[in-house]
């Protein structure tokens, strides 16, 4: 068996921020086309990682922009076996509350989702990795946070929010909203990459609650979590088997 090399997706929360122990830059281009970043090849607790800023230094690159198959890509140029990712998401129940996690175990996406398989036809599954999924909640719940594990992830383009109306619908079949996290899922499993996701809840969406939406107050909650994630995210990394 090779050995466990984690590659790990900044999201919002995590931004570019991530030491690793003798890091460097692995500059490459793969046939997709460049990833956000250089992805930063070091190591954490003796395992190798591999550490992915979706977004690209200072968030440069809105989420209808992403080219999500040069990064799974090149993280699996790079020797990853497993790759855990965050992302930020708007609630779609009262119950799950801004500045907690979930760890989804389902997925879905109305609009159009990468593929490897653009010339020939391959119906392939796409999932999430349930051992993966299971390190995220256990890691969250020894750093005290709290995490639901389990649920439905709704992806959206962006970078537009979502109206009342979409999250009227898409509250009777989903827990959180993203514009991410299918695209990327469906990709590594392409890829044969076991894929888990953090989910950061930075708000309640459009018209859950009576306050108002603002991106200032996304960004205050995504600022307040950082630490949390990373810390989360740093410990699953050492417990991916």
């Amino acid at each position: 068996m090779p050995p466990t090399v984690v590659g790990i997706i900044g999201g919002s929360a995590l931004a570019d921020v991530f030491p690793l122990e003798e890091e460097r830059a692995e500059f490459l281009v793969t046939p997709h086309g460049a990833p956000s970043e250089a992805p930063r090849v070091g190591a954490q607790a003796g395992r190798k990682i591999l550490f992915l800023p979706r977004h690209g230094a200072d968030h440069r690159i809105p989420p209808h922009k992403l080219n999500h198959r040069a990064n799974l890509w090149a993280l699996k140029e790079l020797g990853a076996t497993h790759v855990l990712a965050t992302a930020s998401t708007g609630s779609l129940k009262k119950t799950i509350r801004p500045g907690t996690f979930v760890v989804p175990a389902d997925f879905l996406a109305f609009w159009t989702i990468p593929t490897y398989h653009d010339d020939r036809v391959i119906h392939a599954t796409p999932s999430l990795d349930e051992a993966l999924r299971s390190v995220l909640v256990q890691a969250a719940r020894a750093e005290r946070a709290t995490a639901k594990d389990g649920g439905v992830y709704v992806q959206t383009t962006g970078p537009r929010l979502e109206t009342r109306a979409e999250v009227a619908f898409f509250r009777t079949i989903g827990d959180v909203v993203g514009m991410t996290m299918a695209s990327e899922a469906t990709l590594a499993s392409e890829l044969g990459i076991p894929y888990a996701c953090l989910c950061t809840v930075d708000n309640f969406c459009n018209g859950i609650v009576d306050e108002p939406l603002t991106f200032d107050r996304i960004r205050e909650t995504q600022r307040k979590n950082a630490d949390l994630t990373r810390r989360i995210v740093a410990r699953a990394a050492g417990m991916v088997p």
